[in-house]
């Protein structure tokens, strides 16, 4: 019992910890404007520009839905994809924003499966999966606009192109590298130290494609608010957007509060961001999280009429 406790009591100050150091990051960012400056340039953003970005975050969160879908049929428990996508979604809105995503998601995502039968293995086993296949989408991402444009890179990494370049490639070898090891005959798999449970070569394939399509939308997004008020390159954004998220991955900063801007802002250095980057937060973060919630109260009532 003490031992429970004083892990759940490490949790949450490890949270309070990256919660405070996103509001110190993002404070960082906004002290030198003022709320009218703010209101100012948000409102600058111009319509079809925010039309875009929401389109790219909406096909994002259509592609995350497949994380799960794809994960189910990996735990061998296929469910119909509108229950799928409804938990995906639901716990996703969510984990996003309230930071340890794997815990959070993962428990939103328990309140959903547990009704349909399956049970709490089966859902560390879709954490899993859907946490393989966000590092083998940001690895080729990675890869790719290392490799695309590499003084982006260089300018957050501090490291000679050369380097940066084997690194891209490297990025990209590891999904491919994935998808050979799930392609290994069975019968030769046996034999060697690789006998975890491997998905079929076709899941392996989505799984990368997903992946990598999610988090190139993201970007999408984050690219067409920026647009806005910088000339800058897809791949620049696409760099600075997969070194954010890595941060984000590993400090647990909820929603990667403060970590996004201090990150693009040392892209574009002299840029007025603030408008467009809260922009990016507002479709990205703030309105599927509000959806979020809704769906998943509207869910919480129906189920309760259901057990009357």
């Amino acid at each position: 019992m003490h031992a429970i406790a004083a892990s759940r009591i490490f949790q949450l100050g490890f949270f309070l910890a990256a919660a405070l150091l996103g509001v110190g990051l993002l404070w960082h960012a906004l002290s030198r404007y003022s709320f009218e400056e703010i209101v100012a340039a948000v409102t600058a953003v111009r319509g079809w520009r925010l039309g875009l970005a929401a389109g790219f975050a909406a096909a994002s969160y259509v592609c995350l839905t497949f994380f799960d879908y794809l994960a189910l049929r990996w735990i061998e428990r296929p469910l119909p994809y509108r229950q799928a996508a409804l938990a995906s979604f639901a716990s996703l809105s969510l984990g996003h924003s309230i930071g340890f995503a794997g815990l959070s998601s993962g428990a939103i995502r328990y309140r959903f499966y547990s009704r349909w039968g399956l049970g709490a293995g089966d859902v560390a086993q879709i954490v899993l999966f859907c946490g393989v296949t966000v590092g083998l989408g940001l690895s080729m991402l990675a890869g790719i606009s290392m490799m695309a444009d590499p003084a982006t890179a260089q300018s957050l990494l501090r490291l000679p192109e050369a380097t940066l370049r084997t690194l891209g490639l490297a990025g990209i070898l590891v999904p491919l590298a994935y998808l050979a090891w799930a392609m290994v005959p069975e019968r030769f798999a046996r034999r060697t130290f690789w006998r975890l449970r491997r998905p079929k070569a076709g899941l392996a394939l989505a799984q990368i494609i997903v992946g990598t399509v999610n988090f190139a939308l993201v970007a999408a997004c984050l690219h067409q608010a920026l647009t806005h008020v910088a000339e800058v390159s897809y791949p620049a954004v696409a760099s600075a957007y997969v070194a954010a998220n890595t941060a984000t991955l590993i400090t647990h900063v909820p929603g990667g509060l403060g970590v996004v801007e201090t990150v693009v802002q040392h892209v574009l250095p002299g840029q007025d961001l603030i408008g467009p980057l809260l922009v990016f937060r507002f479709v990205y973060f703030l309105a599927p999280l509000l959806l979020g919630l809704a769906l998943l109260g509207i869910t919480e009532v129906v189920e309760k009429r259901k057990a009357r």
